[in-house]
């Protein structure tokens, strides 16, 4: 008869992973929600407002990325692991 080795504990999300899933939330909701940007003004710079917009969720969803990261490896070394 084989012993079968215990089911690996479960680990309960922090507090911190919530907040990485808020960061990213507006990255990925806002781009989906076409009638916000569905609209040429206002104008920037003579780009109507759909081109501006979505060269600026490029931006933000950059650095909401790069902070959602930066809270993992917080996160990660929370927790033990090995966050290099």
């Amino acid at each position: 008869m084989s012993q079968d080795s215990p089911a690996p504990a479960r680990r309960h999300p922090t507090a911190l992973w919530a907040v990485i899933l808020v960061v990213l939330l507006p990255a990925v909701v806002l781009p989906l929600w076409v009638p916000l940007y569905d609209k040429t003004d206002p104008t920037l710079w003579g780009f109507p407002f759909f081109y501006w917009f979505q060269f600026a969720m490029i931006l933000m969803s950059a650095v909401l990325t790069l902070l959602a990261f930066t809270l993992s490896r917080v996160a990660d070394r929370r927790r033990g692991g090995s966050g290099r």
